[in-house]
């Protein structure tokens, strides 16, 4: 098990609180995918518990039961590609900060359920980021209770038993969104300087260079999820995995029965992290893209101070299945070759020997 050590001697600078960052995002609003088959997105995503909330002939928008008005979007396409996500910003001035950026779209209407205002960004990974303000909340959607618990020193549930409907899940929100990139410094720095995220945990490799950073929101004295975005080191720019809230741990292992049933194709789970502390399941869907149904996960408020840890497949559960080879194996079609080859030669945070590193680390 990973053990934090806030006063480790790192090898290589890692991501840090920014001192007065341009905004302090305030929420994950969306991701934004393409894919060429709507109906069969809608299909896995609707047996993974999310809701319609819109519907045209290129575009599909999802929602969870809360009052995000969504929180998936899909564009039609020739070929399956994760685009990019969106951050809610407290107010229009924010918006404005960020339209000064270099490389910013002026502010423009934000299409879709809610409506609002976005300014359209890429990051230095070359992901697409959606800066909005003023959408319109929905109403929220009724979901069941969390199941009550008979433990050993409080039996709330007499004379009633546990049976959580046979259905797909509820999924609640969005709650985080994991990427890989080559440039690590520079897209975690531009993360924490223009938008506010706080390092929650850095995990390192041996020679202490950071591995992934877990990224939370500055809600000040409110509490805010462990992350909201995870950056890890890898060869290339691409979407690792996203996260679901779900209302309990019956709820997640609901959905891998469901989810089962219906034919689609599981990815690690279930299992309890360390980081974080959620119950997770893993799923993919018809592209091979991984969605994580979770609960129970961390919170901090702004004061509580960055942990660094070491990596490696056990640091990523305390309990269930082992992380397998398989969930974080890279498709090594031409194009990622090529990248591979590209960024070994340009990007200052990857190395050959970094890559073998993770490589006998992860496979």
């Amino acid at each position: 098990m990973a053990t934090t050590t806030p006063t480790a001697t790192l090898a290589t600078a890692q991501p840090a609180r920014h001192r007065q960052p341009t905004v302090k995002a305030q929420a994950l609003a969306h991701l934004i995918f393409e894919r060429p088959d709507l109906q069969q997105a809608e299909r896995f995503l609707a047996d993974f518990g999310l809701q319609p909330a819109g519907k045209d002939a290129t575009t599909l928008y999802l929602r969870g039961t809360g009052p995000a008005p969504y929180c998936y979007r899909i564009h039609l396409a020739k070929r399956p590609r994760f685009l990019g996500f969106g951050l809610t910003l407290a107010s229009r001035d924010d918006l404005q900060r960020i339209a000064e950026l270099p490389g910013a779209s002026p502010i423009e209407p934000l299409p879709g359920p809610g409506g609002g205002e976005r300014v359209r960004l890429v990051d230095p990974s070359g992901f697409l980021l959606e800066a909005i303000h003023g959408q319109q909340p929905a109403e929220p959607m009724t979901h069941r209770a969390p199941l009550p618990f008979n433990g050993v020193d409080e039996t709330p549930r007499i004379n009633a038993t546990q049976r959580p409907p046979v259905a797909p899940p509820e999924v609640i929100r969005l709650g985080h969104l994991v990427l890989e990139v080559a440039d690590y410094q520079a897209t975690c720095a531009w993360y924490t300087e223009h938008f506010g995220f706080i390092p929650s945990d850095v995990q390192v490799l041996p020679d202490g260079s950071p591995a992934v950073t877990f990224l939370r929101l500055d809600l000040g004295d409110a509490p805010a999820d462990h992350h909201t975005l995870a950056i890890a080191q890898g060869f290339m720019a691409t979407y690792s995995h996203s996260a679901y809230e779900l209302v309990d741990a019956d709820a997640v292992g609901m959905g891998q029965r469901v989810l089962r049933e219906r034919g689609w194709k599981h990815a690690w789970g279930i299992g309890r992290h360390i980081l974080g502390s959620q119950i997770f399941d893993y799923w993919q869907d018809p592209w091979g893209d991984k969605h994580e149904h979770y609960c129970d996960g961390d919170l901090f408020t702004a004061e509580h101070p960055t942990g660094v840890h070491a990596v490696s497949p056990e640091a990523m559960a305390q309990w269930g299945q082992r992380m397998p080879r398989s969930f974080t194996k890279p498709v090594l079609n031409l194009a990622a070759i090529a990248a591979l080859l590209r960024n070994l030669r340009r990007s200052p945070d990857l190395t050959l020997r970094k890559l073998i590193t993770l490589a006998r680390m992860f496979g």
